[in-house]
């Protein structure tokens, strides 16, 4: 690349799924991000799409929303927007100005250009777990995550071609000191995947480090680097109507580097929002846009996306729900929304369920496949999301790729395809009505390809599953993922890159990293 700093050259990348020992633990399906051909489901009509818009702008303009940052409030009240005191109110027609100069798709480049991925339009990518404090597996239990823990996710999001973005950390090493626990990870990340990498906004130092990091290890110039987005950060709103201030501060740090950007309100009905799915629609929405018109006043065309984490709580409890059919349905709802704003949505797949069993997946499936309806290009917590975003765990982390691939499988143009050779009259003529297709010259043409076939499904009848051990899924998914680990090869990086993303971790260490409240 014309681009890379001369004095490296770029390695070659592999998937990490290389043979061992001559075998594979897996036929998977081939790196493929997918598109989403289908039409898109818009539960709102025309008038319900701009009660809500006109529900976020006047919340901005008549309630505001409160900015934490003070770096932020300045640039605001630049803008012209009414500031009292940690209170921000904004106009519509800045907000649709400012919105109106974000890109409607972007692509993210990292060390392995052949990774890179394109958020926007039609297309769709899929995140690893990102941020539960705890693991899981079918050996330990839940337990606190460790550096061990967080480097085997990290080969499975590498391993899984359906898995298209490093979000986050897949679970918190908490063995490793807060100060200094990014460098670790990121260190991890670089050197174990070679997919799209992401920063947390949680002050300066951390995302500085980790503008640095990806530099490194993709053997840039710092020219090349903010010349087209390496990475991204996804912040949070504190709901209802707030951001903190180290969200901001990394937001912006992305925003003048040419970062990609994602904002996500974590808005619960009933607790964090209104108990009406249209109330907390809208409330999101507002918080969301009132950051990226900020982003677009600092840098018109930055790359951003809207997010959307809107699901309920149990009324009986408190605690939230995921996968729900009000989670489906605002899902949708902000789809339309993103839409109408012409910005990518970024959406999740979550459950509430604390181990890899039935809820856990009919709950996931929901989300998942509500995010296809919205229209969704990034989403979140794709594969691994175990108790409501507490749990990482490795089986569903597999069972969950099962999952993904289907989607990719559902969008392939072969499935839906029209030509005399797939309306195959000669065939139906040859077989007639007392024969079968089974030995028929266009099914032995293609019956290797012409069905998904399933890594982790088992499709035989009872007697034949029972008889091979009558395992059930878990424990299927989580010999695979032992395979998996025992295969593992990480994708290849220059020597020289790699001691200099070592020397940097090390002086960056040396001096204290990122400063903590303990």
């Amino acid at each position: 690349m014309a681009e890379t700093a001369t004095r490296r050259r770029r390695a070659g990348g592999r998937s990490g799924n290389q043979r061992l020992a001559g075998r594979l633990a897996i036929d998977q399906s081939p790196w493929h991000p997918p598109e989403n051909t289908d039409p898109p489901v818009e539960p709102l009509d025309a008038d319900g799409v701009a009660a809500i818009h006109d529900g976020a702008m006047r919340i901005l303009e008549e309630i505001g929303i409160e900015f934490l940052n003070a770096e932020a409030r300045a640039i605001l009240r630049q803008a012209g927007c009414r500031v009292a005191d940690t209170n921000i109110r904004m106009g519509r027609d800045f907000v649709m100005e400012m919105v109106g100069r974000a890109p409607s798709q972007f692509t993210i480049t990292p060390r392995n250009p052949d990774r890179q991925i394109t958020v926007g339009g039609r297309n769709m990518v899929f995140v690893n777990v990102s941020s539960p404090p705890n693991y899981w597996d079918m050996e330990t239990g839940k337990v606190p995550g460790t550096r061990v823990h967080c480097a085997d996710l990290l080969k499975l999001t590498q391993y899984f071609n359906c898995i298209h973005v490093a979000g986050g950390y897949p679970v918190e090493p908490v063995d490793i000191h807060a100060s200094v626990r990014h460098l670790d990870v990121l260190f991890d990340k670089l050197t174990l995947t070679d997919k799209v990498a992401h920063a947390y906004s949680l002050g300066r130092e951390r995302v500085e480090d980790v503008f640095e990091m990806v530099r490194i290890a993709g053997g840039l110039t710092h020219q090349a680097f903010e010349a087209t987005p390496r990475m991204y950060t996804n912040i949070n709103s504190t709901s209802p109507l707030k951001h903190d201030e180290p969200m901001l501060d990394g937001y912006i740090r992305c925003v003048r580097r040419n970062q990609a950007t994602v904002v996500t309100p974590f808005t619960l009905a009933g607790a964090m929002a209104p108990v009406t799915l249209a109330g907390a629609v809208a409330q999101s929405v507002a918080e969301a846009l009132c950051v990226i018109a900020m982003a677009q006043y600092i840098r018109p065309g930055a790359p951003c996306a809207l997010g959307t984490f809107t699901s309920n709580v149990d009324m009986k409890s408190g605690a939230p729900a995921f996968g729900t059919p009000e989670y489906m349905r605002t899902t949708q709802m902000t789809g339309q929304m993103a839409r109408f704003y012409g910005l990518p949505l970024r959406a999740s797949g979550a459950c509430t369920a604390n181990v890899p069993d039935g809820q856990a997946m009919w709950e996931t499936s929901n989300a998942l496949w509500s995010a296809v309806q919205a229209g969704a290009n990034m989403v979140y917590h794709a594969a691994g999301w175990l108790e409501g975003g507490l749990i990482a765990s490795p089986e569903k982390f597999v069972m969950d790729c099962e999952i993904l691939q289907q989607i990719q499988r559902y969008f392939e143009p072969a499935l839906t395809a029209t030509s005399p050779q797939d309306i195959a009259l000669d065939a139906i003529r040859e077989v007639g009505p007392a024969g079968h297709f089974f030995g028929c010259d266009h099914t032995r043409a293609r019956y290797t390809t012409a069905f998904y076939g399933p890594f982790l499904s088992d499709w035989r009848n009872f007697e034949a599953w029972a008889l091979d051990g009558g395992n059930w899924t878990a424990t299927r998914a989580h010999n695979l993922f032992k395979a998996i680990l025992a295969e593992f090869e990480p994708p290849p990086m220059d020597d020289a890159i790699r001691a200099e993303l070592a020397d940097f971790v090390a002086r960056r260490k040396a001096e204290g990293g990122a400063p903590t409240d303990f």
